[in-house]
């Protein structure tokens, strides 16, 4: 998988990719990821300007259609790309459903919203999906598309060490997951659930499903409707 994120600040995010399981990804070739400066696609070369004041007045500055679309063109002509998203707090808010689906495309570009956000005729025109992390603003949308790719790169396939820890994941199957405990079975008089330690395996799995349920229920009921 290839994600070319496009964003005005990109060191905000270069270090994300740099360790733990996303540069594990890459060693391994399984996900290419490359951050976009878009003041390389900049009107003055001088300047390097990228946003402008929004028509109508008001606070804030916009980022401009022209060095978006130039961006965007540009990586076209080389690939051929699934998506093309913007990072948005009124976008489709991300699900483990849909980092399933999208961990099965080939390439996507996100496009990092900063200041205001975006002209609008980016998202009439050029935009295919818009994500957003939740019901509340960043400075910019470059942190959230960090989210979304290690979200979606730990899901393919051979990323992960053991392939079967992404499908324990919390809302796989709709559930949250369940407690997780290791070494000592004892600390300070607290004890590991005796099932866990009982060797039986499907004892254990009943108790897990059980607890998922449980847990589920109590922290995040619209699960289960």
């Amino acid at each position: 998988m290839k994600i070319d994120i496009i964003s005005a600040v990109p060191e905000l995010i270069s270090s994300a990719f740099n360790h733990s399981i996303l540069k594990r990804a890459q060693t391994k070739k399984l996900a290419e990821v490359n951050l976009i400066n878009l003041r390389d696609y900049a009107l003055d070369n001088k300047q390097k300007q990228i946003d402008d004041y929004p028509f109508g007045g008001g606070a804030g500055m916009v980022l401009m259609i022209e060095p978006i679309d130039k961006c965007i063109s540009a990586l076209k002509l080389k690939t051929q790309y699934d998506e093309v998203i913007y990072m948005s707090p009124d976008g489709e808010v991300i699900n483990q459903a849909m980092c399933n689906n999208l961990s099965l495309l080939k390439n996507i570009i996100i496009v990092c919203g900063h200041y205001k956000g975006v002209d609008e005729r980016v998202r009439e025109h050029l935009i295919t999906k818009e994500v957003s992390l939740g019901d509340f603003v960043l400075s910019g949308g470059e942190l959230a598309a960090a989210a979304l790719s290690d979200a979606v790169i730990r899901l393919l396939p051979g990323v992960l060490n053991d392939e079967t820890s992404a499908l324990s994941d919390s809302f796989q199957d709709n559930l949250i997951a369940p407690p997780v405990y290791t070494r000592p079975s004892n600390y300070k008089g607290w004890e590991v659930p005796a099932v866990l330690l009982s060797g039986n395996t499907a004892k254990i799995d009943q108790w897990r499903h059980e607890k998922s349920v449980e847990r589920t229920k109590l922290r995040r009921p619209g699960l289960i409707d």
